[in-house]
């Protein structure tokens, strides 16, 4: 069952600007500001692949050694060998390192 206490519109005094109501403009003005500072982490994440691109590095190859990174050597090394395999079956030769 769904829980009334979040499916259920509040009633008319905190739709008026009762404290249920600024508890909501609260959390609402707490997300939109971590939109407005993920907006600008991610220009400045564009930034440095557009400098790293013009010193004459792959952004797009960066891009997938961060994502890489950021998984476990058991998950990284189980994509190589998905990956091998899928590559094999086609007929393909793959060396990545």
């Amino acid at each position: 069952m769904d829980d009334p206490k979040h499916n259920n519109p509040p009633n008319d005094d905190d739709a008026a600007g009762g404290p249920v109501a600024a508890q909501l403009r609260a959390f609402i003005e707490r997300v939109e500001r971590m939109e407005e500072e993920k907006a600008a982490r991610m220009a400045d994440i564009r930034e440095i692949y557009a400098e790293a691109k013009a010193t004459g590095y792959d952004p797009k190859v960066m891009r997938k050694v961060v994502a890489l990174r950021k998984m476990d050597s058991q998950d990284r090394s189980e994509q190589a060998h998905v990956l091998e395999t899928y590559c094999a079956a086609l007929g393909m030769q793959m060396s990545l390192l």
